[in-house]
């Protein structure tokens, strides 16, 4: 399989080009790339432009990552416009370049979000709900919408909707852990809320069973079978890290700190990969203890188990 990554410097990107054999990265900075990736072949790319055609010339899968963060602030006016135009417009270009490239790659594996559901409750979500109605689920339609424009000329799509990703480097716990290891973490508002996690590995694993099956089209639900509240989860965090979890953050205490960002972190979304199962991925983790116990390991003992 030769591929080219968007997004390859991010956490899910890094991971990825490290399972790839010679891929091809387009990124801002082909020198930043190098120095964080290795000697990749890499092209200058920013969203809002063309992609260099000879970027697509023998390649067999596009996997395209490429978006500005949601976390890290208030959703301002000029931020959600960054979310959406990084996600939507760059979306377009890579269309485009699927359209124009001499010779088409087969593939494009797209990334979404189980934002795409909203908050829903207790719901059972699986590939065939329906949209929320909030912003970022607006945003991951219109993203998913673009990214399937490419099956009018052959290409087959299949959009990720990505879970709380736990990582040793980064993802859900990077905001989490520190407040945890001095004793004060808890659950976030209610705690009722369902999260839908995912390990690293697995989005890999995923991501890269999405390109090579095809009978994998359209959306795909990345996050484990087992979907856990948030109270839950937060206990399952203080165990792995040997500290209590009992300090809970109200609503309102998040809701004023982040404002509209509250409403990301406190959505109840009970999504379950009713794909991924149906086309055979076998999980490597389906039980949350062992994901946390596996990302909070010190890398010594993380490596010695993988």
């Amino acid at each position: 399989m030769r591929a080219a990554v968007t997004g390859a410097t991010g956490l899910i990107g890094r991971h990825l080009v490290s399972r790839l054999d010679s891929p091809r990265v387009l990124a801002r900075d082909p020198s930043d790339a190098r120095r964080a990736l290795g000697e990749v072949e890499a092209f200058a790319w920013r969203s809002g432009d063309a992609v260099p055609p000879e970027a697509m010339r023998g390649v067999d899968v596009v996997f395209h990552l490429a978006g500005a963060p949601v976390a890290g602030g208030r959703l301002t006016e000029a931020r959600k416009a960054a979310i959406r135009d990084s996600r939507i417009v760059g979306t377009k270009r890579i269309v485009e370049a699927l359209r124009d490239a001499d010779a088409r790659p087969r593939v494009l594996v797209c990334a979404s979000a189980v934002g795409f559901y909203g908050s829903r409750d207790d719901e059972l979500l699986t590939e065939e709900s329906v949209a929320g109605s909030d912003f970022l689920a607006g945003v991951c339609a219109e993203w998913e919408s673009e990214a399937r424009m490419a099956e009018a000329f052959g290409v087959r799509v299949v959009s990720l909707r990505t879970g709380f990703v736990l990582a040793h480097d980064g993802g859900a716990l990077a905001a989490l852990r520190p407040a945890f290891r001095v004793g004060l973490g808890g659950p976030l508002g209610s705690g009722k809320q369902w999260m839908p996690w995912i390990h690293l590995d697995d989005v890999v694993g995923l991501a890269l069973h999405a390109a090579g099956r095809a009978g994998v089209t359209g959306p795909m639900n990345v996050c484990s079978p087992t979907p856990t509240r948030n109270a839950d989860f937060a206990k399952a965090l203080g165990r792995a890290l040997h500290r209590p979890a009992l300090v809970r953050t109200p609503a309102f205490a998040l809701r004023f700190a982040v404002g509209e960002l509250a409403d990301v972190v406190l959505a109840s979304t009970r999504a379950i990969p009713s794909k991924a199962i149906a086309t055979g991925y076998e999980f490597r983790f389906t039980s949350l203890d062992a994901a946390l116990g596996d990302v909070t390991a010190e890398p010594s003992v993380a490596a010695t188990v993988r």
